[in-house]
């Protein structure tokens, strides 16, 4: 019975153990991200990125200096990279941004112009 009982430990705190590192990985973008992307038409775009998950997913506003936040309309996720979808005046947006290390990310704006984040602490 005992080897029952320690089995069963041993089987949930895998299970919790598992659970947690997943739910790190994939919230490796939730937080604030500080991007620039280089060479767009009106020069270099500064933007805030912040994100975080409600009900399972990501969600989340983009801030440029001097203007209204605006919010992100859709977003993906995959292991490593999050595309946000989001209106600049009347255009359809979207910046891509891929994990580098624990605090930096590439990536491209609207598949051009090259993108930089840096999280914000």
């Amino acid at each position: 019975m005992k080897k029952v009982n320690l089995i069963l430990v041993a089987f949930i705190l895998l299970i919790s153990l598992t659970v947690k590192a997943q739910n790190r990985h994939t919230d490796f973008f939730v937080g604030k991200w500080d991007v620039i992307a280089v060479g767009t038409p009106g020069g270099d775009s500064k933007l805030i990125v912040s994100l975080a998950r409600k009900d399972g997913k990501l969600e989340g506003v983009i801030i440029r200096s001097g203007q209204d936040p605006t919010e992100i309309s859709k977003v993906e996720e995959t292991k490593d990279a999050v595309k946000v979808y989001f209106r600049h005046n009347i255009i359809k947006v979207n910046l891509s941004l891929v994990k580098k290390d624990e605090n930096h990310s590439t990536g491209s704006l609207m598949g051009k112009y090259p993108a930089k984040g840096t999280r914000i602490n």
